[in-house]
């Protein structure tokens, strides 16, 4: 974790003095570290800034509550900007990147791959983003994605390789992608149509449960990993 606790010191007179004095000195010491919130930035489009849903039912929200029932103590901010592209995030980083985060989600690409953009453009700038967290210090989980093939070939190739090969290089996780979920527990495209907004693109609120009941183990892993000295 980012943020560092100071050492108490305690200047008690005697032995017995000295013992108690050093006995709350721990305890405040240990209290201080239980206390301590692992905050997350979630960079993201409007999968993640909760497009078409009311306060508290999109992604960032439910994924917060799910991890505190798992007893996480956590806070996550949301940093998706609805039709963010990488470059967006790219240029939204280093503002999101204060000193009291500790981690960060990486999940964008989606309205690069639906505009056809250069694969290695949007490669360029999710080097970036992870070459910006990493500089800071922070923790990071990067959410791929799969292109489709109306682009053909050779594009979802390129498109799809972007993820696995930076997750390589920086050394960190990777998760599938944020549908995952959502597919899984669907298993048909006519089975995830329930769970989608009338435009056929973001889910509703029962479908952002079911993609954070996936990805949740990842981001507890994010917790856990920020959490460690």
């Amino acid at each position: 974790m980012r943020a560092a606790f100071g050492r108490v010191i305690s200047s008690g007179y005697g032995a017995v003095s000295g013992l108690r004095n050093l006995t709350v000195a721990v305890l405040l010491t240990a209290g201080a570290a239980h206390a301590e919130t692992v905050t997350i930035a979630a960079l993201g489009d409007s999968l993640t800034a909760g497009y078409g849903l009311a306060q508290g039912e999109g992604f960032v929200p439910q994924l917060e509550s799910w991890l505190q029932e798992q007893g996480a103590d956590v806070t996550i901010i949301n940093a998706g900007v609805s039709g963010d592209t990488t470059a967006g995030g790219l240029a939204r980083a280093g503002w999101t990147l204060t000193p009291q985060v500790d981690a960060m989600i990486i999940a964008l690409g989606g309205n690069d791959y639906l505009r056809g953009l250069d694969p290695a453009v949007s490669r360029a700038n999710l080097d970036g983003i992870l070459s910006a967290g990493r500089d800071a210090g922070v923790e990071m989980l990067l959410v791929g994605l799969r292109a489709g093939g109306n682009y053909g070939p050779a594009y979802k190739a390129a498109f799809d390789s972007i993820y696995i090969d930076l997750a390589a290089h920086y050394d960190v996780p990777l998760y599938g992608g944020f549908f995952d979920g959502l597919r899984a527990a669907t298993d048909t495209q006519d089975g995830m149509a329930a769970y989608m907004q009338p435009d056929g693109i973001h889910p509703n609120k029962q479908g952002i449960a079911l993609i954070v009941a996936a990805i949740g183990p990842a981001v507890l892993d994010l917790v856990k990993a920020a959490s460690t000295p």
